[in-house]
């Protein structure tokens, strides 16, 4: 085996570990939409877990990937110890499904029907539609596409590409003799190991041990073993993205890797068993592409059949083995790790800014509240209140910016600047959500209070600010058009109440029944208040933004009343709603 061998084999590896690692992703980007409603139907049965797992995981080509999103999912709360166990042990049998594609590069024959299986004869078909579909294409589904073809285009020319520069390893003495070491069962599976490890991808590892058997010098006594191995060093992927997780989460990881270091032992048992008192002739015989993906499979179908009725002592063992601790966990609202599938980390976005939007009415409602009644306690609430909305604004701000630099679909480009605006409107609500409390303080600490009439004229506009909230939030977090289009019209009603209630306090300073002191106190609660309603129509805008597919809300501003053929009675309806 000369240098040029050698270089040609590098090669051949890098082009294969590039392919599968864009056709992953390009798999993964126009999959994410579907995962959300898988997400949707995990259950605590097994099989639906078990199924959901080994689906995601052949459709996106990394058991790796989805045990890194699982692993995710426990740490954002969006999924149970319980589940995650199913989820993974269908992982590990979906995972073999790339070894089975892998294996049409070792099939042989002169027959017109098998040369046509072969990848060579029809991948440069599938990398002449791939690069059509990507360069000249403007849909981003359509490129998508087109990098799936190109991606497992240039894996299976790498794949053949290594088969045919280690050929040549087939005379090296020194090569043969590394894998008679490898017969050894316990070196083998240190080996597979190590090499998962290293490429991150039981499929990569897998792909490298079939290229390998082009030599000739992979017996099955070697192969298995190493199989089981990769198994094992795939799990150092969960292990790196459960550091800094919290507890369900590290046990998940760990869940990952017990459940392959015991499916692994036992299969090694059987597998030293069998050996010692059948000694199949199988064993010695070289391995094929074929036959590597067919022991690969038998080996996750065994590991699964043994250990997923035994899914909740796994559970139980995890839990010892990764107690809890005696502080307080810390409770973390957004997981970096999601970002491996953007659309299901921008579904925990949504789901985080619905907690956020329920903070911000009850921190309103709380505000208006204690303009009735003072009390240091509620104060505090609503301090509270607005802290913890600037500090959902900053995580979900930082998490947004950080997904919209990822490669994403262009629906997930606009749902990422709709939820960033979104966040910011509620986050300022929450601020004239404070300035209320700080006016009923002031009012407080003085010793006045509203007059009668102003209490009364006051509560028509809290009352309707109360449902433009309502609304505006209920129709973004449902993505409701129709309830979107009722916002504007509440909106301007707003700004007429604003307005009368202003005059009406100006006839009261003038005929004696309110102090200028108070007067101040008046004004900023009108602003506040129908700055508030601006920021409930900048939100529900967004939603019509989205209906657009166009990121100008000033430009929809203006077409507002035209697009809504009902806005003059839902105008009317609300302007009888909250007459003076």
């Amino acid at each position: 085996m000369s240098i040029f061998d050698v270089l040609t084999m590098i090669g051949g590896l890098c082009l294969f570990l590039f392919g599968m690692n864009i056709m992953g992703e390009a798999l993964e980007r126009r999959a994410g939409s579907s995962l959300r409603s898988l997400l949707e139907k995990f259950t605590s049965n097994k099989l639906a877990g078990f199924l959901t797992g080994l689906g995601v995981t052949a459709v996106i080509q990394s058991s790796s990937a989805t045990t890194v999103m699982v692993v995710g999912f426990v740490n954002s709360g969006l999924m149970s110890l319980g589940q995650a166990i199913n989820v993974i042990m269908g992982a590990n049998v979906g995972t073999t499904v790339t070894s089975w594609i892998l294996s049409l590069g070792g099939i042989e024959g002169s027959n017109l029907f098998v040369q046509l299986l072969k990848p060579t004869s029809f991948t440069p078909i599938l990398a002449l539609i791939g690069i059509i579909f990507y360069m000249f294409l403007g849909s981003s589904k359509k490129k998508d596409l087109g990098m799936i073809l190109l991606g497992f285009a240039v894996l299976m020319f790498g794949m053949d590409t290594m088969s045919g520069a280690v050929e040549g390893l087939k005379d090296e003495t020194w090569f043969t003799d590394l894998f008679l070491l490898f017969t050894n069962p316990i070196l083998g599976v240190l080996a597979g190991a190590i090499l998962t490890a290293i490429v991150q991808s039981s499929s990569a590892s897998v792909g490298i041990l079939q290229a390998l058997s082009a030599t000739g010098s992979v017996t099955y006594a070697a192969a298995f073993p190493i199989i089981m191995g990769q198994n094992i060093g795939t799990c150092i992927t969960a292990i790196m993205s459960s550091i800094g997780t919290n507890k369900n989460a590290r046990r998940t990881a760990m869940v990952h890797l017990l459940f392959n270091v015991i499916g692994t032992i036992a299969c090694l048992v059987i597998f030293l068993l069998i050996d010692l008192f059948l000694a199949p002739a199988i064993f010695d015989q070289s391995a094929t592409h074929l036959g590597i993906a067919i022991c690969h499979t038998i080996f996750n179908i065994v590991c699964t059949s043994l250990l997923l009725p035994c899914d909740k002592l796994l559970a139980k063992l995890v839990c010892k083995l990764v107690p809890d601790g005696k502080e307080e966990e810390q409770v973390v609202e957004l997981d970096e790790h999601l970002m491996a599938v953007p659309s299901v980390a921008l579904e925990r976005c949504r789901s985080v800014t619905a907690d956020m939007a329920a903070v911000t009415k009850q921190t309103y409602l709380q505000g208006v509240a204690i303009l009735d009644k003072y009390s240091e306690e509620a104060e505090e609430e609503i301090r509270q209140g607005e802290r913890l909305t600037d500090h959902y604004e900053d995580v979900l701000g930082s998490y947004l910016v950080k997904l919209s630099a990822l490669e994403l679909t262009e629906d997930a480009h606009l749902e990422a600047a709709s939820l960033l605006k979104a966040i910011g409107d509620m986050e300022r609500i929450g601020d004239h959500s404070r300035n209320m409390m700080e006016a009923a303080r002031e009012l407080h600490e003085k010793g006045s209070s509203l007059s009668d009439s102003a209490k009364e004229e006051l509560a028509v506009l809290t009352a309707a600010v109360g449902e433009i909230i309502d609304t505006s939030f209920r129709a973004f977090l449902e993505n409701d058009l129709a309830l979107a289009r009722q916002v504007e019209p509440l909106e301007e009603v707003i700004d007429d109440l604003k307005d009368e209630l202003r005059t009406r306090h100006i006839v009261r300073l003038q005929g004696g029944s309110c102090t200028i002191e108070t007067g101040f106190v008046w004004s900023d609660l009108l602003t506040g208040l129908e700055r508030i309603g601006d920021h409930c129509a900048n939100v529900a805008n967004s939603v019509i933004d989205l209906s657009h597919h166009n990121r100008n809300i000033h430009e929809n501003n203006h077409l507002l009343k035209k697009e809504n053929p009902d806005f003059a009675a839902q105008f009317a309806a609300y302007q009888a709603k909250y007459r003076l």
